[in-house]
């Protein structure tokens, strides 16, 4: 695996730095976020590790810019622990988001996370239900003929939903089978996620069914 660390802390990055290549993967380092927007429009990486405090260009702001040219997996870093945080990192593309200060453990098992999730795209699968359309190995959905503009996290979501369409889903299975680890039982991470994935659908957000103290169902 390949990792671009990015970080104004030099410390932090060399920690995180130890632990990828303990792991057998190669590691880069930013130190801020136009240096990694740079980075990654020149180079191919498996992970990006994106802090969101930093000088010059914010984590957030270097998302939005990777985002227009590359779809890499990024893991947002952050001291900023509010929910608000959280979700406007997802709204704009990240993969997933760390709480410093953080365990540098508990990081490799999330990127190892997103890798598995990586590897394990389904090939050729095509789903038409009325008029929306979702394309797993294109990544893709179309309502009315209208792409939808979903974020990574909502088409996995929607992904899983519709692979076990008419299965009772519980918010602690699609914790862990959507984002790839013990999420600590925060469901409202998946209530999130669900409520801008049906903005997202229209008249077909009536195809995701509620379940009244579980979690949600497919249901076309």
């Amino acid at each position: 695996m390949k990792v671009l660390i990015v970080d104004d802390e030099e410390m932090i990055r060399a920690v995180l730095r130890e632990y990828v290549e303990f792991e057998g993967g190669e590691a880069e380092e930013a130190k801020d976020g136009m240096e990694a927007v740079r980075m990654c429009c020149e180079n191919d990486y498996d992970v990006v590790l994106m802090d969101v405090m930093m000088p010059r260009l914010d984590g957030f702001s270097a998302v939005k810019e990777i985002r227009k040219h590359k779809q890499t997996p990024v893991i947002m870093l952050s001291a900023r622990g509010e929910e608000y945080d959280k979700l406007f990192g997802f709204e704009i593309g990240s993969d997933d988001y760390v709480t410093k200060p953080f365990s540098p453990k508990e990081v490799m098992a999330r990127i190892n996370a997103v890798l598995r999730r990586g590897k394990g795209k389904a090939q050729g699968e095509v789903y038409e239900f009325e008029g929306l359309r979702i394309d797993v190995t294109g990544r893709s959905v179309f309502v009315d003929g209208e792409k939808a503009e979903l974020t990574p996290k909502e088409y996995e979501l929607l992904f899983y939903l519709v692979q076990n369409a008419g299965v009772a889903l519980s918010r602690e299975r699609l914790l862990n089978q959507v984002w790839g680890y013990d999420f600590y039982g925060d469901d409202r991470t998946v209530d999130t996620h669900i409520k801008m994935l049906r903005g997202n659908l229209k008249e077909y957000r009536r195809f995701i069914v509620t379940l009244r103290g579980l979690g949600y169902k497919f249901e076309a």
